[in-house]
């Protein structure tokens, strides 16, 4: 007998998983995402092209009325649907429980056109499990249709912004570039962002620690505790720290004569005034300490854990969690809800008895409220599926890579949110110390967790903080009293420079955009890919970069669009969808009112509406919007083929022009870096010779991705008029990493472009080569490859020395480490021990998690802990450098300058 009932979910895993909980009566099918959507305009039928729909497929002179097709990759999809539902005596909707869901669910209403006679049911659940599944086959309900018109108006409005502002950005920044409501705004936050980094002028301050002891120093042995504490006021006035500086280098008006600023000198001075003279207790002061955890996961909270504790970028994050939820393991991930139900309350205080004990199981259930009032929130945050929640030890043999770590992170925190609080004890003591007429007051502060709490399962992680202090955690102090004299061991004075504000991370924006209502966190792992695939913005390490396009971008967006990227505005088009959602406005009218701009819908409405700005737009002046000044009469401009500098020459119409390297940051190109890139720019294009068997010269150039070696082939015209793809190709090749493009010689060129180099034949007779490449000199053998230590190696490495490496068994990853050449102590940042190591590219410090490479004017032999701990903030606060990226040989040979 075949089953009666279709049920058609999203996804061929969901449906899978559904399959099992249900009997042979039920067919479980996938309509494998949405199945309709707004055509391209090309591809209306001929009859509409021309007719009110011909702009967007969507008619906005008569209600806004959009045109679906069903999707050309879906076509077979629908037809086996079709099939399916003839042979059904009732159809079960169960796509997921949000706004999408409930659009897909509307749309296969529309294109399946059941009969009316056939039972159609909404089947809603948040979590798959038998149980669940089970329920919601008795509680169906009908389609919510507030929330699909509040899909399918941020459908239609995303294709108004794009349709409508793409086209100005292709005409005047770039073909290909792109505008979206929420891509642009996140875009401009990182933009902002570097702007703010670029305008960054850093201030010079010192400060002094103090290490104390409660003893006499000849009475001092090894058991006799000591601690140190920082200079918090000098002769009555607070000392400055990092907070106290404008972003120009300046003390904040405010402050002036009211802080007391050290310099390298005045320090050394206090500590000659300070010395010998005895520290006596001030302020003691005790108090409880007390920590609760951080509610269960929203799909923002996930997204941002996840980029923190697991570094997996938002799109990761939701795939993975979007497989979990699918298959059984999690609860629905889309929610800005963080209320957990009866049923997971109960599971948790449970599962936390038995692993950790009833002393951390709280007397009453923690109940935790959201702040969000998104109509989309669904009913529970996201944790572990069932009844009985599964432990990572449990599902360790079920689930591998990122799903596991996604599911342990997810469960921790879930069992965490339920635990007692984190219980301690927090000691701060305040010192004085006089001499030489001159008054310091020293403080420092610990805690000491007595009892972990929550802290036993899961502790929150954080972004990295400007002004990063360490919070005294598990230091503890001596005992002490009030009045009490001790006795100072030595004093330490360290020089500071203030830090920029640090780039977004995926995390940071994600908790930005949230912060600002802009976006919905479900969107979020959209919006970051868009910009990151768009070239607006780049990883570099964690941060986010954004690249110069981006400026342009958002600079003319700003200028003529300014509503459109305003975070109040955007906002508040978040806000009216959800009061669309929630059935308490009426999209037409909406989508009117942000069009054509009458009032009503919006707090700060767009003054004549989107369609009234651009009809008044007026001219823009391309040049201007692709321009950014660095100083000294020299611009950046945005070419053809990516950004270059240039400035004009006194008596010429040509100006001097330099390329920009694609690895270099917007704020790293200061005014001396690009002074720099243009003197070396005076050898680009230099002649080096011919070649003596090809006779072609060759030519030493300054391209996008370093400098390079090409040869100019001298076409003939019948050859110039092929096809680019048809022609013949230039060699090229990159310089090596202690070559200079001024003084690289045709001997030199000609070696580079005699690469890849045959080195001899295996036993079997497959030849061995030496290459360079995107991660540095290697030797190849068919598919076998295998890294050499110096780029000099390519021209010198024997057939003997070449088979001798490939007898080696090959190593995965990276090589054994070598040991450090120098300690430096620890970071107080990190608090991990600081060391110099020899690596690949030279000589760097590291505490194991930032590193940065040592100055050609530092040696090991002079680096100090201070200036080591320095360097190390220095690298944290501008992002992790980006890997250079190879490209073809003909794009080496193309000139940015455009």
């Amino acid at each position: 007998m075949s089953a009666r009932n279709l049920v058609i979910v999203e996804s061929p895993a969901k449906a899978k998983t559904i399959g099992k909980y249900l009997g042979d009566d039920f067919t479980v099918a996938a309509s494998v995402g949405h199945i309709r959507d707004l055509p391209l305009p090309k591809e209306l039928p001929a009859d509409m092209k021309k007719g009110p729909y011909g702009r967007f497929a969507v008619n906005v002179e008569e209600g806004f009325e959009p045109y679906y097709v069903v999707n050309p990759d879906k076509k077979k999809t629908v037809s086996e649907l079709k099939k399916l539902l003839k042979e059904a005596d009732a159809l079960y909707l169960a796509t997921d429980e949000d706004r999408e869901g409930e659009a897909i669910a509307w749309h296969l209403l529309e294109a399946l056109k059941p009969k009316k006679s056939l039972p159609v049911y909404r089947m809603v659940f948040h979590e798959i499990t038998k149980e669940a599944i089970q329920k919601a086959l008795t509680e169906t309900r009908e389609l919510d249709m507030p929330l699909v018109d509040a899909q399918e108006t941020r459908r239609i409005l995303d294709r108004l912004v794009g349709y409508e502002l793409s086209p100005v950005l292709w005409r005047k920044v770039r073909r290909g570039t792109s505008a979206g409501r929420v891509q642009s705004v996140a875009t401009r936050l990182v933009v902002e962002r570097e702007r703010e980094r670029m305008a960054f002028t850093s201030a010079s301050y010192w400060d002094l620690t103090g290490e104390f002891i409660t003893s006499e120093l000849s009475d001092r042995s090894a058991d006799t505790p000591a601690f140190t504490a920082q200079l918090r006021t000098l002769d009555g006035q607070r000392v400055a720290t990092g907070r106290d500086f404008t972003d120009t280098g300046e003390l904040k008006k405010s402050l002036k004569g009211n802080v007391t600023v050290l310099t390298e000198e005045s320090a050394q001075l206090l500590i000659e005034a300070l010395e010998g003279a005895k520290a006596t207790v001030g302020n003691l002061e005790s108090k409880p300490y007390t920590r609760r955890p951080a509610a269960p996961f929203t799909t923002s909270s996930l997204q941002q854990e996840a980029s923190r504790k697991l570094r997996m970028g938002a799109r990761h994050t939701m795939s993975t969690a979007q497989r979990l939820y699918e298959n059984g393991y999690i609860t629905y991930m889309r929610t800005d809800s963080v209320v957990l139900s009866g049923e997971a309350i109960r599971a948790s205080r449970a599962q936390i008895q038995e692993m950790y004990g009833a002393e951390y199981v709280p007397d009453r259930p923690r109940v935790y409220t959201s702040k969000s009032q998104g109509a989309q929130e669904a009913h529970e945050a996201i944790r572990p599926a069932g009844s009985n929640f599964r432990t990572p030890a449990q599902v360790s043999n079920q689930l591998s890579g990122d799903e596991f770590r996604l599911y342990e992170l997810i469960w921790k925190r879930t069992v965490a949110s339920q635990m007692a609080d984190a219980k301690g004890t927090t000691t701060s003591v305040t010192l004085d110390v006089e001499g030489k007429g001159r008054t310091a007051q020293f403080g420092a502060s610990g805690t000491i967790i007595t009892f972990r709490g929550f802290l036993a399962a899961y502790e929150e992680g954080r972004d990295q903080s400007r002004y990063a202090e360490q919070d005294g955690k598990d230091k503890r102090l001596p005992q002490m009293k009030e009045g009490q004299q001790l006795t100072a061991v030595e004093y330490t004075p360290s020089g500071h420079e203030t830090t920029p504000p640090p780039r977004y991370t995926e995390a940071s924006l994600v908790r930005a955009l949230e912060e600002r209502g802009i976006g919905r966190p479900s969107t979020y792992a959209a919006t970051i890919s868009v910009i990151q695939d768009r070239g607006y913005v780049e990883k570099k390490g964690t941060a986010l970069v954004p690249s110069w396009l981006a400026f342009s971008v958002v600079r003319l967006l700003e200028e003529h669009f300014g509503k459109l990227v305003d975070y109040e505005f955007t906002a508040d088009m978040e806000a009216g969808l959800d009061r669309i959602a929630a059935g308490n406005t009426d999209r037409v009218h909406w989508l009117s009112d942000f069009y054509y701009g009458k009032s009503g819908s919006f707090d700060t409405p767009v003054e004549g509406g989107l369609k009234a700005t651009l009809d008044n737009l007026g001219e823009i002046d391309a040049r201007a919007i692709n321009t950014v000044s660095i100083g000294n009469g020299i611009d950046l401009r945005m070419g053809q083929y990516g950004p270059y500098i240039e400035r004009a020459v006194e008596g010429s119409d040509t100006p001097q022009r330099a390329n920009v390297p694609a690895d270099l940051a917007p704020d790293e190109l200061t005014l001396e870096k690009a002074e720099e890139l243009m003197t070396r720019a005076k050898d680009d294009g230099r002649v080096l010779g011919r070649d003596p068997d090809s006779g072609f010269e060759i030519l030493a150039k300054d391209g996008r991705y370093g400098p390079y070696v090409t040869e100019n082939l001298e076409l003939d015209e019948e050859t110039k008029a092929l096809p680019k793809t048809k022609q013949p190709k230039p060699r090229t090749a990159s310089l090596f990493k202690d070559m200079d493009l001024a003084t690289v010689t045709l001997e030199d060129a000609l070696k580079l472009l005699s690469l890849p180099r045959v080195v001899g034949k295996d036993a079997e007779g497959v030849e061995i080569t030496a290459q360079n490449g995107r991660y540095g000199p290697y030797l190849k053998k068919g598919t076998d490859s295998r890294s050499l230590e110096t780029e000099a190696q390519l021209f010198t490495i024997t057939e003997e020395e070449a088979l001798a490496i490939y007898a080696q068994p090959k190593r995965r990853g990276r090589a054994a480490a070598k040991p450090p050449i120098k300690e430096l102590g620890v970071d107080p940042t990190s608090e991990k021990p600081i060391v110099i190591k020899d690596g690949r590219f030279g000589m760097y410090i590291t505490d194991g998690k930032t590193n940065v490479t040592l100055r050609k004017d530092e040696s090991p032999e002079t680096m100090t802990h201070e200036r080591a701990v320095e360097r190390l903030a220095e690298k944290r606060a501008k992002g992790p450098t980006k890997r250079k990226t190879t490209r073809k040989s003909s794009s080496r040979a193309k000139s940015s300058k455009k």
